[in-house]
This record gives structure tokens, sequence and C-alpha cells, in this order.
């Protein structure tokens, strides 16, 4: 078992930055580590996934080039550098963790990620 605590979430003006940690306890080794988000009447989707060497990273349209993950398997943290936020990034942002391997690098399907955390919730103002 994997347990995942996200932290760093808040309340920030448009424009503004967050930075988000996932940090993993119990059974660490897991290979990708995905972070997702669910808006309030909306479904929960992708922001950006990272292989366990960091070689293989992928982001969803809407926030490359502003959000940036990194993790540090030393620390069995994994970091969601957000920013540019907009209002539109509001939302309960949840970090993941997949324990098999994909040759083709870090998914971007919710269902594929075995242990999620609780939820963090950003929230940005206009």
């Amino acid at each position: 078992q994997v347990q995942l605590v996200e932290s760093g979430g808040g309340l920030v003006q448009a424009g503004g930055s967050l930075r988000l940690s996932c940090a993993a306890s119990g059974r660490t080794f897991t290979y990708a580590m995905g972070w997702f988000r669910q808006a309030p009447g909306k479904e929960r989707e992708f922001v950006a996934g990272i292989s366990r060497s960091g070689a293989n990273i992928r982001y969803a349209d809407s926030t490359k080039g502003r959000f940036t993950i990194s993790r540090d398997v030393t620390l069995n943290t994994t970091y969601l550098q957000m920013n540019t936020l907009q209002p539109a990034d509001t939302a309960v942002y949840y970090c993941a963790a997949d324990s098999r391997y994909r040759s083709s690098g870090p998914s971007t399907y919710s269902s594929l990620y075995d242990y999620w955390g609780q939820g963090t919730q950003v929230t940005v103002s206009s």
C-alpha cells in the first residue's frame, strides 16, 4: 500500500503561483506519478505525469508551459509548480501513483493509477 498526502493548496490571485507537494509513505516504490484535478460539476482531469526517472513527462494542453511537474525519489515526494494561475485552474488537486511500469510513459487515464491522495484545494480569484 502507498499513502499519498498532498499539501500546498490555497487561495491565490490570478497570475499568481503555487507549489503543490505530494508525499508518499508505505510501499513507496512506484513508477509514474500523476497530478489530476476536479472542479465542481466536472470530471476529474489529467494535469501532468512523470515517470520514475523523470525522463518522461506529460502535460495537459491546458497546463503546458505554465505548470511543471518534478519528483525526488529519495524524498518520495512529487511536486507541481503552478505559475500564471487562472480562475479556470480552480479545483481540488489530487496526486496519484501507478505501481506498474508502462513503456508508453505516465498515463493520462485516472483509472490506471492505483493510489490516490485526499486532494488539496486550489482556488484562483480573478
